[in-house]
């Protein structure tokens, strides 16, 4: 005995092999978007540690700033402090010579 069949239709082996096909097809497009996703992220994450890594060097190169300031600071102050003493050796010397010259 034939079946004949209509031109619509189609037998249980085709549907299967479809069904499997589409399934294929979208685990694919799943692990493509999935891939998509993870490659963003990366991406964002390089991003973000580029922009910490920036932000570190620029508060290294601001604390080393500071140091340097503060030492250059320091050394003023002692460079003036050690002008005020020879001033003040300066003076005591010449009333030293003034008051040795009276006597």
């Amino acid at each position: 005995m034939t079946v004949t069949m209509e031109a619509g239709q189609n037998t249980e082996e085709e549907e299967e092999e479809e069904k499997t096909k589409k399934k294929k097809n979208m685990m694919k497009k799943k692990k493509k978007k999935m891939m998509k996703k993870e490659k963003k992220m990366k991406k964002e994450k390089k991003k973000k540690m580029k922009k910490e890594k920036k932000k570190n060097m620029m508060k290294k190169k601001k604390k080393n700033m500071m140091k340097k300031k503060k030492k250059m600071m320091k050394k003023e102050k002692k460079m003036k402090k050690e002008k005020k003493k020879m001033k003040k050796e300066k003076k005591k010397k010449k009333k030293d010579e003034k008051r040795k010259r009276k006597k």
